[in-house]
């Protein structure tokens, strides 16, 4: 009998390590420095929510929902894979976006799922119908005060299947209208961190890499797409030359079912004016 209730409790305990790795949102907060923003924005707060792929977090998304409220964000940034291409489930997204645009100015871009679901032109119909400024290859101003940033986004390279990603990456930078203003950059991809430097970008957020998926505790992620096994990339900030950048760790998954020791997670963001 006491071996039986040792075996359920080690049950209980498994299955809640992987409940609580797969349904617990947990909001991650940094702080970015650069003598390059402009005084204005000292203290903005910019949620990040990426890779969502479809899944739900409480009714209507109600969880995920009070984690970014309680942010108080004055931007929210999706930085792509908000559906899944296995089980794509736009309506389900939509609810979290419908709740997002009550509460600040929402920016999106693509990420690879949105892709290779072949419905570009319907989710990004529905976001825009909404007030989500989606960001193509391009940039907008963010102003405040009288001062400004401006915020790029560049669409996942899938888009364009028959060049090399690294080309496509450079190619997007290029027409996105970057200017000498402070750049906030949407790309979901971090691997390419080298080539939004090139260009000048002074702090880009990512996902993707889904935390590596599996974390092992004092190694890292164990897998992530576009960096093979043990990517270095997965959560975090990392820098080159004057860039930095923001990998969220995301929030669903995606072929494989299940996070480990990887909590899902919304990034919060909060810009100071100087020494990073």
């Amino acid at each position: 009998m006491k071996k039986l209730a040792v075996f359920l409790l080690l049950i209980l305990l498994v299955w809640g390590l992987f409940w609580g790795s797969n349904h617990w949102v947990q909001t991650t907060e940094y702080t970015v420095a650069s003598q390059e923003l402009p005084q204005a924005f000292d203290g903005s707060r910019i949620v990040q929510v990426s890779d969502l792929h479809d899944a739900t977090f409480g009714k209507n998304q109600s969880s995920l929902i009070e984690k970014v409220k309680a942010a108080n964000p004055d931007a929210i940034f999706l930085t792509g894979d908000l559906v899944d291409s296995n089980r794509y489930d736009l309506d389900s997204s939509l609810v979290l976006v419908d709740a997002l645009i009550e509460m600040s100015e929402v920016y999106y871009v693509t990420g690879n799922h949105e892709v290779a679901s072949n419905k570009v032109d319907e989710i990004l119909g529905a976001l825009q119908e909404r007030g989500v400024t989606v960001l193509e290859n391009d940039s907008v101003e963010w102003v405040k005060d009288g001062e400004s940033v401006q915020i790029a986004g560049i669409d996942d390279p899938l888009m364009v299947p028959d060049i090399h990603e690294e080309e496509v990456t450079e190619q997007s930078l290029a027409t996105a209208r970057l200017t000498e203003d402070f750049t906030l950059l949407l790309a979901h991809r971090p691997e390419y961190l080298p080539i939004y430097a090139d260009y000048g970008v002074d702090l880009v957020f990512s996902g993707h890499a889904h935390g590596g998926q599996v974390r092992i505790p004092g190694i890292g992620g164990l897998i992530a797409p576009g960096q093979g096994w043990f990517p270095k990339v997965t959560e975090g900030i990392f820098e080159v030359d004057q860039s930095q950048m923001v990998v969220s760790r995301g929030l669903g998954n995606s072929t494989f079912p299940v996070r480990i020791f990887n909590l899902p997670e919304i990034v919060v963001v909060t810009l100071e004016k100087g020494n990073s």
